[in-house]
């Protein structure tokens, strides 16, 4: 049975997967692992940036033995997916992102990191407050989110892949996007997937950016379409 690897995004942990990982074990091996800081799991003492991310899958397949995987990320996942398949083109098998930015400049990134005021989440929003806190126990939420700015302030003063990065994946690839995602554009997805000499790109209707609102059957229905096409 073939392997495949669910990736979380920012703040998300692998336990929002599990709709998708139980829809999808009758067809494949699924593992899903939380990145460091996310889902309870320890902050590691290296800054967060996708590659650190992206060595952190290479990791948790050596440690588990899985050779080469097919790899489904969400988001931040995503990003962190297609730089492993950029460094490590023998761990992935086919890439699937769903929602991922990949368009980060100063003006961007200083954008993100406004909305990711603890402040203004605890004022505005309590509840995603109260669901970040459960979500990353026994972790400070809080100094999550100061990681998480951390990170995208870094993306936004240097992209970790350059336009002249997606050349050279040959990664057979599948870019997903919500039509109602508010924070990943169709022009920038059209503008990676252009890029990319082997990529294909697919339009979920009716959807915005959260996972949690995501038509979990359709997005099963076009992993499984994707992976089962010819090479």
């Amino acid at each position: 049975m073939q392997h495949i690897l669910l990736l979380h995004g920012a703040l998300g942990s692998k336990d929002q997967l599990l709709p998708l990982a139980h829809s999808l074990n009758d067809r494949y091996q699924v593992h899903a692992f939380n990145f460091s800081g996310h889902g309870g799991r320890p902050f590691a003492a290296a800054p967060f940036s996708i590659p650190f991310f992206s060595s952190e899958i290479e990791a948790y397949m050596n440690e588990t033995g899985i050779g080469k995987a097919h790899i489904f990320g969400y988001s931040m996942g995503g990003y962190a997916g297609m730089h492993l398949a950029k460094h490590h083109p023998g761990k992935v098998d086919k890439l699937i992102m769903l929602a991922t930015k990949f368009h980060w400049d100063e003006t961007v990134a200083a954008r993100e990191v406004k909305m990711l005021n603890a402040a203004t989440i605890k004022e505005k929003v309590p509840a995603f407050a109260e669901q970040l806190q459960q979500r990353h126990a026994p972790n400070d939420w809080e100094a999550l989110l100061d990681k998480t700015k951390e990170l995208l302030t870094g993306l936004g003063k240097h992209n970790a892949l350059q336009p002249e990065d997606y050349a050279a994946i040959t990664t057979q690839s599948l870019l997903l996007l919500g039509d109602r995602d508010k924070m990943v554009t169709l022009d920038e997805t059209v503008a990676v997937y252009k890029q990319l000499p082997n990529a294909h790109l697919g339009v979920l209707p009716g959807t915005p950016h959260p996972l949690e609102q995501v038509n979990i059957g359709l997005l099963k229905q076009m992993i499984i379409e994707f992976i089962n096409s010819l090479r």
